[in-house]
């Protein structure tokens, strides 16, 4: 073995699938079939193609792109290893006439690194003997459409220097994260010192370029720089490794017989050389691809396997092309809002039996990656958050130009943590859990409020400070108002309910708030079919229904608000537990998405944020004020509430909703516990408490525990959120986070007012130990 760890093909797969074991666009072995170009039987054959004469000759070229994501669990990483990334290795050196271009994150290296060098040391080896052309990338794989430029340039140059120095490799190509393209990546692409990338046979199309046009690379421009850019073809995705290694062969004649001299490229991920379903007993088990390494090798004397850097300096550009803004077929789908993509996917099934569809689909593409950020507000709320640490590591970095105070090395650490966090696999959902995943949503915030507390530290902060900022963090054209001190950071969105957006906690670099609603996916009409296997009949892996859990189908449950905390609501007087859960509960105030006045009260040491909305509660109208109160060098904040203009004939039914996210509901050591401390069962467990002070939460291993003490008898509804979502391994149920709702039957006094103080103390007695270890094992739970 060139690298620790046992790969055995025949070795059955782990229970369930958790963590991203990468990837998209997944294929079932046994369902994906093509049917290869069929020649004259009656002619003599080439003796290794099923063709008449030698084909003509053309280069091919294997781009391979492997990539785990940040905040992915150890055991992951180490099954990708073992299943995928090694055996690919051991089976490719022993064909030393064959070349390819490989893609490793920066992140997947940091990895093997630290638990497997020796992998790497055996990744020089083949780069020395140019087997091997590494690609670079951005280094912790951001989709570039979602950093500034700034970063996207740092993070190209950072990772090429790592390559350059570890590897030995001279760095001149791209990996582009998940192919997602705009025209203005030029320029920072070639000012990082890129020659050229990989984009999609699909982005060409859609350019209005022919498919008999993509026979080699393009060069495109913006303002004065170039670029050239491989198509990869999509036949070849689908047909690599599911089809016979034979058809590869016949349809590289195909494209040699048609266009001499061309350069056909397959470009996709590595993980499904051994990881994706079905995929290791059929690589590596069953042969495919020994049987597809000979099957180039025997033909190279017509077929040259290569590299992308050598195709570049020895084929002269095709052409010149300015592509739209795009990324592969399924991704542009993906990024639809849902209603649009069931009809997108209702009209493609009527339309594949039509005569005109095979012409017509090229031309048709999805929606635009950035539009994850609308479809999913809490992609858009890790965004903003990310941006606002780049603009303070760049305005800390201008500081320094300026002559004032900074320290350089943790500034470097800073920036470091900055690129971790914006690792692309936390801000979108495809075919795969994404978004859904709370471990890379968690590890996302985590490097994020890291590099906060060391540019705290770089700049001098003091050591204990308060401070309130209002500005538009989320650019969505309304202030935010950002409370913090050295222990917490809070984020109110006046203009949305008056709700908390954000609580870090700053010892366990953790936010508490890094939630998901519930919400329709196209994907639900499936799972309300009900589960069913049809065995060789499914046409791809999107059209299997596996629960991974029972009676999926009676989970589905949408949020009519988001998950944050801070969320006033008003019941019917006689609500259960039960109808809030299942959210059948009927809504009977309108303050949940109403606009709030803020004001901000600042003193020395202590701040307070008063928000205050004139609204209607079972018809009749209600004031809310709330106060957040917070105090430099503390953990606890305070929200006192005041309603005004009550009736005083009657009882209104009030609730303040709040959501703690990363704290697993089912795992030894994650309780609920009254004020006395006994302990009231798991995380996942609906209690219904009365006429109580206080409710508690506790998570050992991220050494947190979450504290709600009121100033009045309270009752307490507490249940689990989990969304139903797709992942490689089928339908599952994924834990998002635990609501805890106080809730009172309020009745007002003469002056029609009624209030009450929570205390929401953070405490992190084993935050240094938590920092000691690896994000995976806390979260392992949730899935």
């Amino acid at each position: 073995m060139l690298c620790m760890g046992t790969h055995r093909p025949d070795a059955p797969r782990p229970r369930g699938d958790e963590g991203w074991s990468h990837r998209k666009r997944t294929q079932s072995v046994r369902t994906v079939r093509y049917d290869a170009e069929r020649r004259d039987e009656r002619m003599p054959k080439h003796p290794r193609t099923s063709r008449s004469i030698m084909p003509n000759p053309i280069r091919f070229i294997l781009a391979l792109h492997n990539h785990q994501p940040v905040g992915n669990f150890d055991d992951v990483f180490q099954r990708a290893l073992d299943e995928s990334y090694c055996p690919f290795l051991e089976v490719f050196g022993r064909f030393p006439s064959l070349k390819l271009s490989l893609h490793v994150s920066g992140s997947l290296m940091e990895w093997l690194e630290t638990h497997h060098p020796k992998y790497i040391d055996r990744l020089a080896e083949l780069v020395d003997g140019r087997r091997i052309e590494i690609l670079g990338g951005a280094y912790y794989e951001p989709i570039l459409a979602m950093v500034p430029s700034r970063d996207r340039v740092g993070q190209i140059r950072s990772y090429t220097r790592w390559l350059q120095n570890r590897l030995g490799a001279t760095v001149r190509g791209l990996w582009t994260p998940e192919r997602v393209w705009e025209q203005s990546f030029v320029r920072d692409l070639a000012d990082a010192g890129i020659e050229y990338t990989v984009l999609d046979d699909f982005h060409f199309r859609c350019a209005g370029v022919e498919q008999s046009q993509l026979t080699g690379h393009f060069l495109t421009e913006d303002e004065g720089r170039l670029l050239s850019v491989f198509p990869g073809s999509e036949r070849l995705r689908y047909l690599i490794p599911f089809g016979d290694p034979q058809q590869t062969i016949d349809y590289l004649a195909q494209m040699a017989d048609e266009h001499p001299n061309a350069v056909v490229v397959f470009g996709d991920d590595g993980e499904k050389f051994g990881v994706w379903p079905e995929t290791n007993k059929h690589v590596y088990g069953d042969g495919w691809l020994e049987r597809f390494f000979n099957a180039l090798a025997e033909n190279q004397d017509w077929i040259n396997v290569t590299t992308l850097a050598e195709a570049f300096d020895n084929v002269p550009p095709a052409g010149k092309v300015y592509l739209p803004d795009c990324s592969y077929r399924e991704m542009t789908e993906w990024a639809l809002p849902t209603k649009s993509l069931v009809e997108y996917e209702r009209i493609s099934a009527e339309m594949k039996d039509d005569p005109r569809w095979e012409s017509l689909r090229p031309r048709i593409r999805g929606g635009f990656w950035r539009n994850f950020k609308v479809k999913y507000p809490e992609a858009d709320e890790m965004y903003s958050r990310m941006m606002a640490v780049s603009r303070r590591l760049q305005e800390t970095l201008e500081a320094a130009v300026a002559g004032d105070p900074v320290d350089g090395e943790l500034v470097e650490r800073a920036r470091a943590e900055l690129y971790r966090g914006q690792c692309n696999c936390a801000y979108w959902h495809g075919a795969f859990g994404g978004i859904y995943l709370p471990h890379l949503r968690n590890a996302v915030y985590k490097h994020l409020i890291a590099a906060d507390n060391l540019l705290d530290r770089a700049t001098g902060k003091p050591e204990t400070w308060v401070e309130a900022v209002a500005e538009d963090f989320n650019f969505d054209a309304h202030q935010e108002v950002r409370l913090n001190n050295d222990k917490l950071i809070a984020l109110l969105s006046p203009s949305r309910g008056g709700q908390l957006l954000e609580l870090d906690v700053r010892g366990a670099e953790h936010n508490l708030l890094a939630t998901l609603a519930r919400r329709p996916e196209a994907y639900h009409k499936k799972v309300q079919a009900g589960e069913h296997h049809n065995g060789d009949q499914v046409a791809s892996i999107h059209e299997r229904v596996v629960f991974k859990q029972p009676d999926l189908d009676r989970r589905l449950q949408y949020d009519d608000h988001p998950r944050k905390s801070l969320v006033d609501l008003f019941y019917d007087n006689d609500a259960t537990l039960e109808s809030i859960a299942a959210c059948t509960a009927p809504q009977r105030g309108d303050f949940v998405h109403g606009v709030y006045e803020a004001r901000i009260r600042r003193n020395p040491d202590r701040i307070q944020v008063q928000l205050m909305r004139d609204g209607h509660a079972c018809g009749v109208p209600v004031r809310i004020t709330k106060g957040l109160t917070l105090d430099a060098g503390s953990n606890t904040l305070q929200a006192a509430y005041l309603l005004e203009n009550l009736p005083t004939d009657r009882q209104l039914h009030f609730a303040v909703e709040m959501n703690f996210s990363g704290m697993p509901p089912e795992a030894e050591g994650r309780n609920f516990h009254d004020i006395e401390g006994n302990l009231l069962g798991q995380l996942g467990t609906k209690l219904d408490l009365h006429e109580v002070f206080g409710l508690g939460l506790s998570d050992e291993w991220l050494g947190l525990d979450v504290g709600l003490k009121m100033s009045r008898p309270t009752n307490f509804w507490t249940y689990p959120v989990e969304t139903v979502s797709q992942s490689e391994g089928g339908f599952e149920l994924v834990h998002q986070s635990v609501a805890v709702l106080p809730h009172w039957l309020v009745e007002a006094d003469r002056d029609g007012r009624w209030s009450v103080t929570m205390q929401l103390s953070l405490d992190t007695p084993h935050a240094d130990n938590h920092h000691s270890h690896n994000n995976a094992e806390a979260v392992a739970a949730t899935l």
